[in-house]
């Protein structure tokens, strides 16, 4: 197939467990750039964090952050496009405050979280930006809110299914988000393809996780990693390598670089 996009996922895709990108990896998307074919970052994360590694694989393409509630530029940093997701915070919070689940706004403006924990002080170390505010949430002030992340630690779509009439929810092995209604990877994925006049049948997208399986269903070959969950690995046209065994490599190495007939 002709491909002439690649939309990447980052934690469980991209990077290793260790947060690092691999060599293996690296050199085949420095190869696909050379190619032609536009490579572009897909994540759950937010820009702070995600800005340092498409800086360092050298792309020039915009970036979807926060399951596709922001895209941003890649100069600049500046939002693009933003879809705000609206809860009824008072019923959220009388939810989730008593509770020993952390919670994690992502704004427009930064992060605010119930408590800080090892993820969120990586996310500190890498984006060189702390939270705007640490602690209980009802007394936070905040606005143009873009995803809400609920750490339960185990499955909640219990608790996540009191949300579907406000909003977009993904669930987690770990808790729950929420974005805006129809928002995802894919939505932010079919901007771009008309802004760079692309179609989805050129598109190759690949990840690992419950946020990705939108994208891989649409685009033209949908690729789940070998750590993904059944669920992934069903919406997928290809299952490629486990993360901690280059499998991104693998699938570009193998479909992307060589002529290969699908």
């Amino acid at each position: 197939m002709n491909v002439r996009a690649i939309f990447i996922d980052m934690d469980g895709t991209l990077l290793k467990s260790s947060n690092d990108i691999s060599l293996r990896n690296m050199e085949a998307i420095n190869r696909l750039n050379n190619q032609g074919i536009k490579v572009f970052l897909a994540t759950g994360r937010h820009y702070e964090v995600t800005a340092p590694y498409h800086k360092e694989i050298g792309l020039c393409t915009p970036m979807i952050c926060l399951n596709g509630a922001a895209i941003h530029d890649a100069e600049t940093g500046r939002i693009l496009q933003m879809k705000t997701v609206r809860l009824n915070e008072e019923r959220f919070h009388h939810l989730t405050a008593e509770t020993p689940y952390n919670v994690i706004i992502h704004t427009a403006n930064g992060l605010y979280c119930k408590e800080t924990n090892e993820e969120i002080d990586y996310w500190t170390k890498i984006g060189q930006t702390p939270p705007r505010y640490i602690g209980d949430l009802r007394q936070a002030i905040y606005q143009d809110v873009l995803k809400f992340s609920v750490r339960t630690g185990a499955p909640s779509p219990q608790i996540s299914a009191l949300f579907k009439k406000e909003a977009e929810v993904i669930d987690w092995n770990d808790g729950f988000e929420l974005v805006a209604p129809n928002v995802s990877k894919w939505s932010a994925i079919k901007n771009l393809l008309t802004e760079f006049r692309i179609s989805p049948n050129e598109v190759a997208a690949i990840g690992d996780g419950p946020n990705d399986i939108d994208m891989l269903r649409h685009v033209g070959i949908g690729v789940a990693m070998g750590n993904a969950s059944e669920s992934v690995k069903s919406a997928a046209d290809l299952v490629t390598g486990h993360h901690e065994n280059d499998g991104l490599a693998e699938f570009i190495e193998r479909y992307l670089l060589q002529s290969y007939a699908i």
